[in-house]
C-alpha cells in the first residue's frame, strides 16, 4: 500500500511517500517543506514526489497527517490538504498527534511522557502507554502551566523521563532535577510508520471528522493543584 505523509504542524515540515502492509515498511521518499510555504508548495512538493519515485495519485491507499497541536496556520493547510485529497481519491485518512508521534520516536516501552513548549510558560504535555508490539494508546493530553508541570512531574513516583524535542523544555525539566530526553522532531517519515500501524488497527478518521488538534485548558483537570496536594498562591 502506497502512504503519504504530510507534517505541517511546525516551523519545517516534510513529506513521505512509503509503503508498507502487515510484515513490511519502507520509506522511498522524504521531502523537506520550508515553514511559511505549506499552502504554496505542499500539492507541488506531493506532484514531485509521486513523479520521481513514478506513482499516481491514483496509487495513494492511506493519507497521514500530524493533527497538532502545533502551528495554526500550518496545520490548516495540512488538514485541508490532506482533507480535499481524500475525498477526491477516496482515500483512508489517519490523522495524529504530535504529542504521540513524540512519544513512539522516543522507542520506549511502557508508560511514556511526550511534552511540547506551548508558549506563554505552558507545555502540552501527552501520557502513551506503548506496548511492546508499538502499538500506542493514549491515556491522556493535557495544557498545562510549566510550574504546574514540574510540580506535577516532580511529585510522581517514580519520576517518569520527560520526551521532549524543544530545548526550552529540557533546560527547565533538566534544571528541576528530574530526568529529561531530547529526541529529535519527528518528520513525515515516521508519521507514515506510525499511520500505518493506526490503520491496521482500524484507526481511520472520517474527513468530517478530521480537525486540528489543539489541546485546551479545560482538559488539563488531572494536573490541577487540588489533586497535586497544592494550594494555589492568591
Amino acid at each position: 500500500m502506497l502512504i503519504c505523509a504530510i507534517d505541517t504542524s511546525g516551523r519545517e515540515g516534510s513529506l513521505a511517500l512509503a509503503e508498507g502492509d502487515e510484515r513490511t515498511f519502507e520509506v522511498f521518499h522524504l521531502t523537506p517543506i520550508a515553514g511559511g510555504t505549506y499552502s504554496a508548495q505542499l500539492i507541488p512538493t506531493l506532484s514531485a514526489a509521486l513523479v520521481k519515485t513514478g506513482k499516481r495519485k491514483s496509487d495513494l491507499g492511506l493519507l497521514v497527517v500530524a493533527s497538532g497541536p502545533g502551528s495554526f496556520t500550518g496545520l490548516r493547510v495540512g488538514l485541508s490538504t490532506v482533507k480535499a485529497l481524500a475525498e477526491v481519491l477516496n482515500t483512508p485518512v489517519v490523522a495524529i498527534s504530535v504529542l504521540e508521534a513524540i512519544a513512539f520516536a522516543a522507542k520506549k516501552q511502557g508508560n511514556v511522557l511526550a511534552t511540547l513548549d506551548a508558549q506563554r510558560n505552558e507545555v502540552y504535555i501527552g501520557e502513551y502507554e506503548v506496548a511492546n508490539t508499538g502499538s500506542i494508546k493514549t491515556l491522556h493530553e493535557a495544557l498545562v502551566t510549566a510550574p504546574d508541570f514540574l510540580t506535577w512531574l516532580s511529585a510522581r513516583n517514580p519520576v517518569p523521563v520527560t520526551y521532549t524535542s524543544d530545548a526550552t523544555i529540557d533546560t527547565r525539566v533538566r534544571e528541576s532535577g528530574s530526568p529529561v530526553e531530547h529526541i529529535s522532531r519527528p518528520a513525515a517519515d515516521l508519521y507514515a510508520r506510525l499511520g500505518l500501524q493506526k490503520f491496521q488497527a482500524g484507526e481511520v478518521a472520517s474527513i468530517e471528522s478530521l480537525d486540528a488538534n489543539y489541546i485546551r485548558r479545560s482538559d488539563a483537570e488531572i494536573f490541577s493543584a487540588p489533586k497535586l496536594g497544592i494550594e494555589r498562591q492568591r
